[in-house]
């Protein structure tokens, strides 16, 4: 699966790593909801961490449609509620 981090860039990950990017979705998730500002930038943080550290990077000039977009490491509690489905960032 391809993953783009919005404003950074695309990775490749094998479908055996969602497991653990959806537990920090589910925790990002009930930071969200509960207001918890601190906890919210800590998992974001670490579910990029992870997409980084789990991910192979495409080249920049790499014109691969994502299928998931994840928000940039600085965006807002607010800007990442806009992006959410009903299953979080990361479907499943």
């Amino acid at each position: 699966m391809i993953v783009r981090i919005m404003g950074e860039g695309q990775w490749k990950l094998a479908d055996s790593h969602f497991p653990e990017l959806n537990s920090l979705d589910d925790e990002l998730l009930d930071e969200m909801e509960g207001g918890d500002e601190d906890g919210f930038r800590r998992t974001l943080g670490g579910l990029l961490d992870a997409v980084r550290r789990l991910g192979t990077p495409l080249p920049d000039d790499a014109l691969e449609p994502s299928e998931l977009i994840l928000p940039a490491p600085d965006a807002t509690l607010d800007e990442v509620r806009q992006m959410l489905s009903d299953d979080g960032l990361i479907p499943g």
